[in-house]
């Protein structure tokens, strides 16, 4: 259990916010925070891996106080037995993959862990490759490597694929998928992408301005229990075209262009907008990001 109750005044392009969290997370959950750019949602995961600290509250994991204010306790990073993986991979680029991996190990016994997570991501024939000769998708999966590597059970992804291709993007999700549940991870993710959401967690806290104004499942979040799973789907938007009083929208879903029409609803999205469309009855209900 992940006990968090913490404030932290954050200082943003429109002023001050304060970032106000109490909330409890249960081991080998998967959780995504949504919500706008500057309302807090990486501030959290670095609060929670101690690489800030709150200005007043408590961080306490499976017992374990990571964080008082009262008591005067702060826990190193190094002690907190969490993965990171930040959107622009952090790799070592004068290092091999393996020695991106084996960094920072305090025991060399441990050895023994780089090798089965080199075996487990299919990443051997990487291993003496430097980043700068890898792909974008072959970066995330090294990063995701080392964040496992010290035998983490918290597991913080800060908009870990959004760099990638849509193609990329699908496997990596499922990679992690597996990897969540091969290790018996906690998983805290911070997204924009709202499939990604969707596929990914079984928790959302949403958001805004430094406060969780929803907290729930999917359906809870995002109003979909009156839609059948049968009909629904993400897509990004590739074209905007107004006819008239209806709007037509080219969506990509899973490489393949299809077309739907919106009314003056279609003034709020974009090109490049991931979209969640759902269906119920022939009747299209469309979620924004």
């Amino acid at each position: 259990m992940i006990e968090l109750d913490f404030k932290k005044t954050l200082n943003g392009g429109d002023g001050d916010i304060l970032l106000e969290i109490n909330t409890k997370i249960e081991n080998n959950s998967f959780i995504s925070i949504l919500g706008k750019s500057g309302a807090g949602k990486t501030t959290i995961l670095r609060i929670l891996s101690g690489l800030e600290s709150p200005d007043s509250g408590k961080i306490i994991v499976n017992n374990q106080i990571y964080f008082d204010s009262v008591k005067k306790i702060n826990l190193p990073i190094q002690n907190r037995n969490i993965g990171f993986v930040f959107q622009d991979y952090a790799l070592f680029p004068h290092l091999s993959v393996y020695k991106n991996l084996t960094f920072g190990l305090k025991n060399k016994s441990e050895i023994y862990r780089v090798n089965e997570i080199l075996e487990l991501m299919k990443l051997e024939n990487l291993k003496n490759k430097k980043p700068q000769n890898l792909s974008g998708g072959q970066k995330q999966r090294v990063a995701l490597a080392r964040a496992l590597v010290y035998n983490s059970k918290i597991l913080l992804l800060d908009e870990p694929l959004s760099a990638l291709d849509a193609a990329m993007r699908a496997i990596l999700q499922d990679e992690i998928i597996r990897l969540h549940k091969h290790f018996n991870l906690t998983t805290i993710l911070v997204s924009h992408d709202i499939s990604e959401i969707f596929k990914l967690s079984n928790r959302i806290l949403h958001l805004e301005s430094g406060k969780i104004i929803k907290d729930g499942d999917i359906n809870s979040i995002f109003n979909t229990q009156n839609i059948s799973p049968k009909f629904s789907f993400s897509a990004k938007i590739i074209d905007i075209e107004q006819n008239g009083i209806i709007f037509i929208v080219k969506i990509l879903i899973n490489n393949n262009i299809s077309v739907i029409t919106m009314d003056k609803e279609a003034l709020n999205y974009k090109v490049g907008d991931e979209i969640l469309v759902a269906s119920k009855a022939f009747n299209p209900m469309v979620f924004k990001k």
